[in-house]
C-alpha cells in the first residue's frame, strides 16, 4: 500500500518504508543537535536546507550535485534567486565564519567600524599565522606570545566584545581546529584563509574568502558568490601501499593546473571514496585551493561518521545518517567537467618545484630531476601543516621512521614536524609517535602554520643558494617557505617526505630503491602503515579556547594610535546606491597570480592589522 503525502511543495506517493524514514528524519531533527559543543544554542537545520533544495529542484527540473544541494540549500531567497551555473550571482547565508589571526585583524577592525554590537553568526578567531619557526615548539610559541602580545590582546578582547570565540596561540592551525570541532556534513563555512576548503573532508562547502566577505556575513548581510560550476572527479579502485590521499590531489593538480578549477567546486564521488579516511578527504579538499577551485567536497559516508564519533560528535553523526540522500549527489546529476582516476593504478607523486601543478610520479622524479639539473641533495624534509597533520599522517610517517631506526639510520636531511592542533600534538606524544620522529633527529615545531607560510627563520642556507626541500605542505611557489628564490620546494605525502629526508636524495624511490643500514646491509622500506584514528581516543591536551562572555558591556578594546601593527579604520561614506562605472584599471596581472604574488605572507604578516603599512606589500614580487 502507498500513502499520499503533501508537502509545501509537491505531492508524491510514498511507501510505508518511506513514511517510516520520513518520521525518523523528523524525530531526529526535533532533537535539536547543536552545531558545536561551544555554541549549544545554534542548531543544525537540515530541514531548512532540504526545503530550499526542494524549491530549487522544482524550479530547475533536474537532479542536483552534492555541491549544488549545499550551496542552494543556503540560498537567502531560493524562490527568487536566478540560478545559472557559472553565470548567476547567488546570495547565500553561511552557517559560520572562521578567521586566522593575520586576516582577522582587518576583519575585526572593519566590524568595529560598522557600529554593530555582536556578530550575527557563530564566528571564531584562530591564532596560527604569527608564530615563527626558529628553535622548536615551546620556545617559538613563547617568543610569539611576547612579540605579538599587542595583536593577541586586541583579537582576544575584540572577540570577547563582539561575540567571537578565540583560540589562543598554540591551539593549532585554523583548518584542523575547524575539522575537529566545527565542520559537519552539509555545513557552509566561509573562512579568511585560502585553505578553508579543508572542511570538505567532512562534507561541507567551506570557502576561503577575504576579510570584507567575512565582515558582511558577521554583519548579517547575505554573502555573494558567483554560481559555481561543478567539476566531478570519479574515483574507482582503492588506495594501496605507498599511495595516499595526497597523491590524488597532486594528480588532479597536474591535470587541471593552478587555474583549471577556477569558478568551480570540485566534487569527488565513486567507489574509490570509501578507501579514503575522513582526514584524507580533508587533505584532498585542502589542496584544491592550488587548482583555483572555489572549494572541494566529498559525500557523507561511514569514514566521516567514524571521525565525527572519534571527535565526540555522535549526535551529529546520527543526524547526518538520517539525511544521507541530502548529503550526496542525486542519481544522474551532471557535471561541467568529469575526471576519472583509478586508485589501483595511481602512483605516489611529488610535485614541483616552484608550482604545485608540476606533476611527477615517484618513478619519473629522479630522471626528471637529473635532466633539469635540480639539486638532488634534500636539505630539509618538513611534514605536517593544515594539509597533512592528521593522526593517520603521523602514524604512516612513523612507520617509515621506525624502519630507519631498526637499521641504525636517522634523517640525512633536516627534519621538522608541525602538529596541526593541540589535540594532535598531545595524542601523538601520548602514543609515543613524537618520540620516534625525534629519534631520527626530527624537530617538533609549534602547533601553527610555520614554514608553510614563510614563518621560518631558516639558517642552513644563504639567500640565493640553490637547494632542495621536500614538504607535505600545499604550496611551493618561489620563495614561499623560506623567502629564498633559489629554494626548489617539492610537495608530497608525509610518508614520501619522511623517506626522502632519511635517504637525503630527491632521486630516491622508496618503492624500488635500497638504503644501506648502519651494519652495511642493504634494505628496502616496507610500505607505510598506520591507524586512521587513535585506538585510545584523542587526547585534547591543554584547554586553549576562550568563549565570548554573554555580557560584554564591560569589555574594552584598546588600539594604540601610535601602533605600527594596528590601525582603527574610518568608515566610508554611505553608498549612494549608484555603481561607479568606467573606472581606470591600475594593475592587470598576467600568467600565474596567486595571493602569494599579490601580498606575500612571512615578515609582512605583522602588518595585517595596519592598512597603511600592509599596503606597502602589494605586488612587490
Amino acid at each position: 500500500m502507498a500513502y499520499l503525502l503533501r508537502s509545501g511543495l509537491t505531492k508524491r506517493l510514498c511507501t510505508p518504508n518511506m513514511v517510516t524514514q520520513q518520521l525518523r528524519m523528523q524525530s531526529a531533527a526535533a532533537s535539536k543537535v547543536a552545531m558545536s559543543k561551544f555554541e549549544t544554542s545554534n542548531y543544525i537545520d537540515y530541514d531548512k536546507m532540504k526545503f530550499n533544495v526542494d524549491v530549487v529542484k522544482d524550479r530547475l527540473g533536474r537532479p542536483l550535485t552534492l555541491s549544488e544541494k549545499i550551496v542552494y540549500g543556503h540560498l537567502d531567497k531560493p524562490k527568487e534567486q536566478d540560478i545559472v551555473r557559472g553565470e548567476s550571482y547567488l546570495k547565500l547565508r553561511p552557517d559560520r565564519v572562521a578567521m586566522q589571526d593575520a586576516t582577522a585583524q582587518m576583519a575585526m577592525l572593519q566590524f568595529i567600524s560598522s557600529g554593530l554590537a555582536r556578530v550575527a553568526v557563530p564566528s571564531t578567531i584562530h591564532c596560527d599565522h604569527l608564530i615563527e619557526a626558529q628553535i622548536g615548539g615551546e620556545k617559538d610559541l613563547a617568543r610569539a606570545k611576547d612579540i605579538n602580545k599587542e595583536v593577541y590582546d586586541f583579537l582576544q578582547t575584540a572577540g570577547a566584545k563582539y561575540g567571537v570565540g578565540f583560540w589562543r596561540p598554540g591551539s593549532g592551525i585554523i583548518h584542523q581546529i575547524v575539522l575537529e570541532n566545527y565542520a559537519f556534513p552539509g555545513v557552509m563555512i566561509i573562512g579568511t584563509d585560502s585553505h578553508t576548503p579543508n572542511g570538505g573532508g567532512l562534507g561541507g562547502v567551506c570557502v576561503g574568502v577575504g576579510g570584507a566577505d567575512a565582515v558582511d556575513v558577521m554583519a548579517d548581510i547575505p554573502w555573494e558568490l558567483k554560481c559555481p560550476k561543478v567539476i566531478g572527479v570519479e574515483l574507482t579502485g582503492k588506495l594501496h601501499g605507498w599511495t595516499s590521499p595526497k597523491d590524488i590531489i597532486l594528480k588532479v593538480a597536474g591535470i587541471l593546473t593552478v587555474k583549471g578549477g577556477t569558478g568551480a567546486i570540485v566534487e569527488y564521488f565513486g567507489p574509490g571514496v570509501d578507501s579514503i579516511s575522513c582526514t584524507g578527504m580533508g587533505t584532498i579538499c585542502n589542496m584544491g585551493a592550488e587548482i583555483g577551485a572555489t572549494t572541494s567536497i566529498f559525500p557523507y559516508n561511514h569514514r566521516m561518521k567514524d571521525y565525527l564519533v572519534a571527535t565526540n560528535r555522535n549526535d551529529i553523526a546520527s543526524l547526518a545518517d538520517s539525511y544521507r540522500s541530502l548529503l550526496s549527489a542525486d542519481r544522474d546529476a551532471t557535471y561541467d567537467q568529469l575526471i576519472k582516476i583509478n586508485l589501483d593504478e595511481l602512483e605516489p607523486h611529488v610535485n614541483g618545484p616552484f608550482t604545485p601543478d608540476r606533476c611527477h610520479s615517484i618513478s619519473e622524479l629522479g630522471k626528471t630531476a637529473v635532466e633539469m639539473d635540480w639539486p638532488l641533495d634534500v636539505k630539509v624534509g618538513l611534514i605536517g601543516s593544515c594539509t597533512n597533520s592528521s593522526y593517520e599522517d603521523m602514524c604512516r610517517s612513523v612507520s617509515i621512521a621506525k624502519q630507519a631506526l631498526e637499521h641504525g639510520l636517522k634523517s640525512k636531511a633536516g627534519f621538522t614536524i608541525t602538529p596541526g592542533s593541540e589535540q594532535i600534538r598531545a595524542t601523538i606524544e601520548r602514543d609515543r609517535l613524537t618520540e620516534t620522529l625525534e629519534a631520527i633527529d626530527g624537530c617538533v615545531l609549534a602547533n601553527a602554520c610555520g614554514p608553510c607560510i614563510g614563518q621560518w627563520d631558516r639558517k642552513d642556507v644563504q639567500k640565493g643558494e640553490k637547494n632542495t626541500i621536500v614538504t607535505s605542505y600545499n604550496r611551493n611557489f618561489t620563495g614561499r617557505n623560506d623567502a629564498n628564490p633559489a629554494t626548489h620546494a617539492f610537495v608530497a605525502s608525509p610518508e614520501i617526505v619522511t623517506a626522502l629526508a632519511i635517504a637525503g636524495r630527491l632521486d630516491f624511490n622508496p618503492l624500488t630503491d635500497h638504503l644501506t643500514g648502519a651494519n652495511g646491509e642493504q634494505f628496502k622500506f616496507e610500505p607505510p602503515s598506520g591507524d586512521e584514528l587513535p585506538n585510545k581516543g584523542f587526547d585534547p591536551g591543554m584547554d586553549t579556547y576562550q568563549a565570548p562572555p554573554s555580557d560584554s558591556s564591560d569589555v574594552f578594546v584598546a588600539v594604540d594610535p601610535e601602533s605600527t601593527r594596528l590601525q582603527l579604520l574610518s568608515p566610508f561614506a554611505k553608498w549612494d546606491g549608484e555603481d561607479i562605472k568606467d573606472m581606470l584599471v591600475l594593475i592587470k596581472a598576467k600568467g600565474k597570480c596567486t595571493t602569494d604574488h599579490i601580498s606575500a605572507a612571512g615578515k609582512w604578516l605583522k602588518f595585517r592589522g595596519h592598512l597603511d603599512n600592509i599596503s606597502n606589500n602589494l605586488l612587490i614580487g
